[in-house]
């Protein structure tokens, strides 16, 4: 009989999760205090349920410990600049939507707090790297694997690039229209639906996001050319690289409009690109020195005073469950 396949490793989009947890579960849901404590119950029955979904060996949950790094502002000036200045309007409904992730609502931070407490207590590893984004450490862990396919959460578009065929299987399970609808990409899937070369689907799509710009980051992208258009140039001439030499080469028979757009855009592209694709090297640090994930909590008594305390018994017992039914 063939072997069985290996359990994936879950890198969670802490950020990501918990906030789409605060806008999706009602905000009636308190603890005994009377302080809301939905986003800690969705964080918590999410993770339930993905666990019991992939069934995974091991699992981190990936920390933004600097949602607007300098040295990418350095770069680009306006990288997210807007949401210094005004909070975007929160909009579950859509494919893309959902809050922005730097407005923290005031009865969300108390959560955050509670969810951390609870994950040390479990003995559910966090990890984070100072100076960059959740998305970087997400990177950086699905990059650096060598043993276990990787299933990234996260309900953020741009983790998209991280998919790849080797080292180990990189998958990216897409949260942006809820966990129930959750689609998991592949290379295979990355490049189906945004028309990009399977090979490199992943660091296409990277290349696809820069050309195409992004307004919610505060990204511009090059003028006139679209995610349709962007996607085109890649699949015919096969990378990012490859688009720029045939703008500069009047013989390459480029579109001449289309070779102006790039050359006009020649230092911001050079600026952003680096802005837009995810660090596979950023200094990880996890909370513990292996990532395995627990089968019971590796302090009872202190789960068992905070679920009394905020008012998650089910919440954690359903997490138990989950546990409890992975395979030895």
């Amino acid at each position: 009989m063939p072997a069985p396949a290996p359990a994936p490793v879950l890198l969670l989009d802490g950020a990501s999760m918990w906030f789409r947890s605060y806008f999706g579960v009602p905000s009636s849901i308190t603890g005994p205090d009377g302080r809301p404590v939905n986003a800690v119950r969705g964080f918590l029955d999410s993770v339930a349920t993905l666990i019991t979904r992939y069934q995974p060996a091991r699992l981190v949950v990936c920390l933004d410990l600097d949602w607007r790094p300098q040295w990418r502002v350095d770069l680009v000036p306006s990288y997210k600049a807007h949401r210094v200045i005004e909070p975007a309007p929160a909009d579950p409904g859509g494919e893309d939507s959902g809050p922005d992730l730097e407005e923290i609502p005031d009865d969300l931070s108390p959560q955050v707090e509670m969810i951390a407490e609870l994950l040390d207590a479990f003995g559910i590893v966090t990890g984070g790297a100072p100076d960059f984004e959740a998305d970087d450490v997400l990177g950086t862990l699905a990059a650096t694997e060598r043993r276990d396919p990787v299933i990234v959460v996260s309900g953020d578009r741009d983790l998209l690039q991280v998919v790849t065929d080797g080292p180990v299987e990189v998958s990216v399970l897409y949260l942006g229209r809820g966990l129930a609808k959750a689609t998991l990409f592949g290379p295979t899937e990355v490049a189906g639906q945004y028309g990009l070369p399977t090979e490199r689907a992943g660091a296409a799509y990277a290349e696809m996001a820069l050309l195409r710009g992004d307004p919610s980051d505060g990204l511009p992208g090059v003028a006139g050319i679209g995610e349709k258009t962007a996607a085109a140039l890649l699949t015919q001439h096969g990378s990012l690289a490859a688009v720029l030499a045939a703008a500069a080469d009047p013989d390459s028979g480029m579109a001449k409009g289309v070779r102006a757009k790039l050359l006009a855009t020649q230092d911001y592209i050079a600026a952003a690109e680096p802005v837009v694709r995810v660090v596979t090297d950023a200094p990880v640090v996890l909370s513990r020195p292996s990532d395995v994930l627990p089968r019971t909590a590796i302090d009872p008594a202190r789960v068992a005073e905070l679920a009394e305390r905020f008012g998650v018994g089910s919440s954690i017992a359903r997490l138990q469950r989950a546990l409890d039914a992975l395979p030895d």
